[in-house]
């Protein structure tokens, strides 16, 4: 296996950001929605575009839910958000060792930049791939052969790697070689049911896999 190129996702994946997201989903639908929501039931919001989510729970009132959800995410960003273990040192390691690094989320490009800065890592990644550079979001091939053609990468020599069926299938899709995270908030089963090619335990076996 020749990797050249690692694309990652953000999210669950990168930075733990989940509790945010499951709080501004908590404050957002005890707003809006006509019933309460389990916790179970809002983990399947997490992954998909935000508005693929909230036409889910209620098409007219989408936008407002939109809105609602973004004050809160970005108002308690800070509080909530942290690289997981061994991301920052291993992808320096990576950046140092020649790989070319890409982003490629769901979020708006803003948000994810803020969440890069809060952690370190803004300065290891080449191209960052956000939900407004995109007609198509994943599990569509779209923003990974975008990210592809800005970071001058092929799909037979990179990897995806993330903590949602919609990163295996769009890497798949795309036809790059594909990893998932142990550390899915959803469980490793989950993604293990998409036949991803690696499943990492934590982020440095990604040194290991490569040799580097």
């Amino acid at each position: 296996m020749n990797i050249q190129t690692i694309l990652f996702d953000l999210d669950g994946t990168l930075i733990d950001t989940n509790e945010l997201i499951i709080a501004s989903f908590i404050h957002t639908l005890k707003e809006h929605a006509d019933r309460d929501y389990t916790r179970e039931e809002i983990l399947d919001f997490i992954g998909p575009p935000l508005r693929e989510s909230f036409v889910k729970i209620d098409p007219e009132r989408a936008d407002v839910m939109m809105e609602t959800y973004r004050e809160h995410n970005l108002k308690n960003h800070n509080a909530y958000v942290a690289a997981y273990p061994t991301v920052v040192d291993t992808l320096t390691q990576l950046k140092e060792a020649g790989y070319k690094l890409g982003i490629v989320t769901t979020k708006i490009k803003g948000t994810a930049l803020m969440g890069l800065e809060l952690t370190g890592l803004e300065s290891l990644f080449e191209v960052v791939i956000g939900l407004e550079d995109v007609t198509n979001a994943k599990p569509h091939p779209e923003p990974i052969i975008k990210a592809l053609q800005q970071i001058g990468g092929k799909a037979s020599e990179s990897l995806m790697v993330g903590d949602n069926y919609h990163d295996i299938e769009a890497g798949q899709n795309a036809g790059t070689h594909t990893a998932g995270v142990a550390w899915t908030v959803k469980g490793r089963e989950t993604l293990e049911a998409y036949k991803p090619d690696y499943m990492l335990e934590q982020m440095s076996d990604l040194l290991t896999i490569l040799k580097v």
